[in-house]
């Protein structure tokens, strides 16, 4: 959600922290902020002679941009950033982060929420502490002046405030006493530690270090600590420095106009990707489930926990484990399942679907289920993050990163790797060696539907002034309808419903007339007959019917209005072609309706609180 940037080094702060932040917009936000130190009648470095400026501004980065446009930072004084996306006060100038304490000496950024922040808060006003804002954050650097001033080292002042904390977050701290220094902390929300040649970064994530950071380190639950121009200490623990190969070219647009057109289209590669070095010949080979392969041999259940596309994709991962592996498998949503009393069955393993790897419901579901001994799995898109590190094995997307807010390529390598643990676990089934090799094949099976493109476009403009939708189908068409929802909702802001065929006659057919378009997802296969019913039942009633459909179809035309063909392909990897169709159809009517679709209002890319 927010995003948070640090910086000590040589160079000029406030520009790396820009740039760090203009790679964190992905994770969506509705106002920004930066602190610095500029130089006051000298070039000193060691802030005697430096003014701290706080610049903050709602809206675009380019708002902020714009405040600093004639300002630099001082070398060696750090600088701290940050774009926040709105969970306590309205998005404005005033609740924007950076937040600063009554006496502008401690400034601090912040990511996830404070449970207790009302209590904190009515005890630090009673003691004289003017607050500004109407956040939950700006609690935190009030708590830090009260210990501060009670004597104690910035360090201990930090450990002593975090103990009175409940909640998440991800802090970077600026204290005007040692201003070459950030402090950090983390519990619960995501936080890195760059490191490059005598110079370190503080972000959210690894996308806003590419190309500057030589190094990583992915703090875990806990752990604090500071950086400065000379080094940095991380307690408690002692820190895993990691190699960073991350290159800036990843979050180009590669001329098109939009991410989400960029990523739609790299889905063949991102597809093979997925494939590549799991699935030959010999069958496949999941490297990352091998150090739990006798535990996995003797799950008779499966239950995957998802939020989001994540969660769509879980419910088609449930069809593929009942009918290629014969294991009974069950699909929850994390926000849900981690307040829900967990029922014993012996012999469960669970699956964590979320490309961040971040997702705060998914994480505390699966911290909570690992209390009860469970196996647990990942299946996540970013290296190194907190379920990567906390399942016990995992299996990740290789999809690169994935900068539009709206899901596409993440979905359909989930979908990918989704299936090929289907084959790894279905050992018995007969169809293994054709299931396989059709799944090689999808990849320029999408190419096809990627060359209509235009189609999509002129598609969208037809129907550019309903305000209502339908998606129906079924068994895995279902949760693709879903997806299709989702997709038409988040990006264009219009009303979608997702229903599965059946059960169009038990309610949701009174929506249907001449306004009210509704999307078929009619391959051909073992339900297409009784797809058709039901869009004969939707003709019947003036419903308009956009249907996708198997290349070849001949009876399609004359029960839909508009029809998009998509490549044969068999039942289980429909929705890998199905999905691509509705998302460019979605894209087309986000963008002609005047919609950034990268960054959807009120939307963040990884949500991490809850």
């Amino acid at each position: 959600m927010c995003g948070i940037a640090g910086y000590v080094g040589k160079k000029d702060g406030l520009v790396v922290v820009m740039n760090c932040l203009k790679r964190l917009e992905y994770r969506g936000y509705d106002s920004a902020g930066v602190l610095f130190f500029s130089a006051k009648g000298g070039s000193a470095s060691n802030g005697q002679n430096d003014q701290a400026e706080l610049k903050k501004s709602p809206g675009k980065l380019t708002n902020l941009e714009k405040k600093v446009k004639n300002s630099c930072a001082t070398p060696l004084l750090a600088s701290i950033g940050h774009t926040r996306w709105a969970t306590h006060g309205t998005p404005n100038e005033t609740n924007a982060h950076p937040h600063a304490d009554c006496h502008q000496k401690i400034f601090l950024v912040h990511n996830g929420i404070i449970e207790n922040y009302r209590e904190l808060k009515e005890q630090l006003e009673k003691r004289g502490h003017k607050f500004k804002s109407q956040t939950d954050t700006e609690t935190v650097v009030h708590l830090l002046e009260d210990n501060y001033d009670k004597g104690a080292t910035f360090e201990k002042t930090l450990d002593l405030t975090l103990k009175k904390i409940v909640g998440a977050y991800a802090f970077g701290i600026i204290n005007q006493d040692e201003p070459q220094k950030i402090y950090f902390a983390r519990l619960g929300s995501p936080l890195v530690l760059g490191i490059g040649t005598k110079e370190y970064f503080l972000a959210s994530d690894q996308a806003a270090l590419a190309g500057m950071a030589k190094k990583i380190i992915y703090l875990k639950e806990g752990q604090r600590g500071w950086i400065s121009p000379t080094g940095f200490k991380v307690w408690p623990n002692k820190p895993i420095i990691e190699r960073l190969d991350l290159n800036t070219e990843v979050a180009q647009k590669s001329g098109l106009e939009h991410f989400m057109l960029k990523e739609i289209f790299e889905q063949p590669e991102t597809i093979k990707n997925a494939l590549r070095g799991r699935l030959s010949t010999n069958g496949v080979k999941l490297g990352g489930l091998e150090s739990v392969s006798k535990k996995l041999s003797k799950i008779k259940n499966l239950e995957i926990i998802a939020c989001g596309t994540s969660y769509n994709a879980g419910l088609i991962g449930k069809l593929l484990f009942e009918e290629i592996s014969d294991i009974p498998t069950s699909v929850s949503l994390a926000s849900e399942h981690r307040y829900q009393q967990i029922a014993h069955r012996p012999d469960t393993g669970y699956i964590f679907i979320s490309q961040s790897g971040e997702t705060a419901d998914t994480l505390a579901a699966l911290k909570k289920i690992k209390t009860q001994g469970y196996l647990t799995l990942g299946l996540v898109n970013v290296v190194g993050s907190a379920i990567a590190r906390e399942t016990q094995a995992g299996i990740y997307n290789h999809a690169g990163p994935e900068i539009s807010v709206a899901s596409t390529k993440a979905f359909t390598s989930q979908l990918t790797i989704l299936a090929l643990m289907a084959l790894c676990l279905g050992t018995k089934n007969k169809n293994k060696k054709e299931l396989a090799r059709e799944l090689t094949l999808i990849p320029n099976k999408v190419k096809l539907i990627l060359k209509q493109n235009d189609q999509f476009k002129a598609l969208a403009k037809k129907y550019l002034q309903f305000q209502n939708f339908m998606f129906i189908g079924r068994k895995y068409n279902y949760p693709t309808a879903l997806e299709g929802t989702l997709k038409l909702k988040e990006i264009s802001y219009v009303h979608a419903e997702g229903i599965a065929a059946g059960e169009l006659k038990h309610g949701s057919l009174a929506l249907i007339d001449p306004h009210f378009p509704i999307f078929t997802l009619t391959n051909k296969n073992s339900v297409y007959e009784k797809m058709l019913s039901n869009m004969e039942e939707v003709k019947a009633r003036g419903g308009k019917i956009i249907s996708i459909a198997t290349a070849g179809d001949r009876k399609i035309a004359s029960v839909a209005n508009d029809v998009i063909y998509v490549p044969k392909t068999l039942e289980p990897f429909e929705p890998l072609l199905n999905s691509i169709a509705l998302q460019l159809f979605a894209y087309h009517f986000g963008v002609l309706r005047g919609h950034d679709v990268d960054k959807p209002r009120n939307l963040a890319k990884s949500v991490t609180v809850e």
